[in-house]
């Protein structure tokens, strides 16, 4: 029997509000346990909850550019449970009525198809705190500083059917929050967290099989990771005559296997009821058409736009809009430099090629966007090689010195005297007779072995242009 996976993502983000969601504490990361809290977000009795307007704000940019429906009306739900880092033993969440529904994304696929993936709703929810639990002792203390720190909750549509559909969606989602500035997509300090509900059935069935929820997961990789074990298990289990259980299960990412938590619990588990401290969320036309005309330009808009202004294939304007800071650092380098295509090749390539073998992201790359684009420069216009370049583009990020400086004090300007270039290219041509005559009987690979030899005695310093056509001229003779 064939099995076809059921995937839907529940993602937590993060609101990057200087404020919780319900109190005046800041929300800033890192800070000495428990120093950002107050009588709200400790749950004092008493206390009353006052809504933040910003985050009310961020959550309609998430919603008009995922193409939400957004309810004018909306209503707060306590969420029931105990767990010892939710101080008042609920979370004010929003069930039967969320701030926005009927939502979707498109996702471009590693065989470039796309696939349209619903969202059933985004809703604002408090965090809850976090335990930090004693290596040394049967002991766990708690942190509440990030209790009540504001987040939107995005809940998919079980529309994606592999791992590679729930990354691309993740990556999407997270580079539409980082795009909106509303979340920085830190997935390592839980700004950006997933948990992902996975199923299979028999192919061609419309009958979705019992789910399993894989919590813990905090990297896109290793949500992949996460979702294929627990479809690999759940077709052995049945192949062996088991059943699938609902349950909440762990990630380990140090033995990649999923493992169970508790019994998943339902909607009735929670005994939501509205927060009868919260008045209903209002949210009329006005202002979402106010919030509409303050958003930035979206990653799908500035992909169509790159293709359509500078001429890129499709999969260099994706790669280039993926993020928003290399989207900037692309322009930045083209207001200096005016060739989009060759900009692009060396930001795609060497680029991130250093920046990934250093794990580092755009903000820190040691070689600015406009010294990139006069390193290109010096290319167009001859002073060094493309090679040579190369050596450059080394040292720049070495020492970050700017491209002309380096050029000139290691003396790599490139050799454009045409006589200077014609005398290295006789001797070379008088140096190797065997392989003047094997190129003359027909063996034009030989060629490269010629223009090799004199870029090796010119130390990589001879026009490259000027090698071709003063070689083919005298080999020909």
């Amino acid at each position: 029997m064939e099995f076809e996976s059921v995937i839907g993502l529940e993602v937590h983000a993060q609101l990057k509000t200087e404020t919780k969601i319900f109190c005046a504490c800041s929300t800033q990361f890192g800070a000495a346990p428990n120093t950002h809290i107050c009588p709200v977000c400790m749950g004092m009795p008493g206390v009353l909850p006052v809504l933040n307007k910003k985050v009310v704000e961020y959550a309609i940019r998430m919603a008009i550019a995922t193409d939400c429906d957004i309810q004018e009306e909306s209503r707060f739900a306590r969420k029931n449970y105990f767990y010892p880092d939710l101080p008042k033993n609920y979370q004010i969440s929003q069930y039967e009525l969320p701030l926005a529904t009927n939502g979707h994304i498109f996702v471009e696929l590693e065989d470039g198809s796309k696939k349209r993936i619903g969202i059933t709703r985004i809703h604002l929810e408090e965090d809850a705190g976090k335990l930090n639990h004693d290596p040394n002792r049967p002991v766990s203390l708690v942190d509440l500083n990030r209790t009540g720190t504001p987040l939107i909750e995005i809940v998919s549509e079980p529309d994606i059917r592999t791992p590679e559909e729930a990354g691309a969606y993740l990556r999407k989602l997270r580079s539409i929050l980082r795009y909106l500035e509303i979340c920085d997509g830190n997935m390592e300090e839980g700004s950006f967290r997933c948990d992902a509900n996975v199923s299979i059935m028999p192919k061609g069935s419309t009958v979705f099989g019992t789910r399993t929820e894989v919590k813990n997961v905090n990297s896109f990789k290793h949500v992949e990771k996460a979702i294929q074990y627990e479809i690999e298990r759940q077709k052995d289990l049945i192949f062996d005559g088991g059943k699938v259980i609902q349950e909440t299960r762990l990630w380990d990412p140090n033995k990649n296997i999923t493992n169970s938590m508790r019994g998943k619990e339902d909607a009735h588990d929670y005994r939501y009821f509205p927060d009868p401290d919260l008045l209903p969320l209002m949210v009329d036309e006005n202002w979402i058409d106010s919030v509409k005309a303050s958003l930035p330009e979206l990653p799908e808009q500035k992909k169509a736009r790159f293709i359509e202004q500078f001429g890129l294939s499709g999969y260099d304007a994706e790669v280039l809009t993926s993020g928003h800071e290399l989207a900037n650092y692309f322009e930045d380098c083209l207001k200096e430099y005016k060739h989009p295509k060759q900009a692009a090749n060396w930001i795609m390539g060497s680029l991130l090629g250093l920046l990934n073998a250093e794990s580092k992201t755009i903000d820190q790359s040691p070689i600015s966007a406009y010294d990139l684009a006069n390193l290109l420069k010096l290319i167009d216009d001859g002073v060094i090689s493309g090679k040579i370049a190369k050596t450059v583009f080394d040292d720049m990020a070495k020492t970050g010195k700017p491209p002309k400086q380096i050029v000139e004090e290691k003396g790599l300007v490139q050799v454009t005297d045409t006589g200077a270039i014609e005398e290295v290219v006789l001797n070379i041509i008088a140096k190797n007779p065997k392989q003047v005559e094997q190129y003359k009987n027909g063996k034009d690979t030989l060629f490269g072995f010629f223009v090799g030899q004199v870029m090796k005695e010119t130390k990589g310093k001879a026009n490259p242009k000027a090698v071709n056509e003063i070689l083919k001229a005298k080999l020909s003779g």
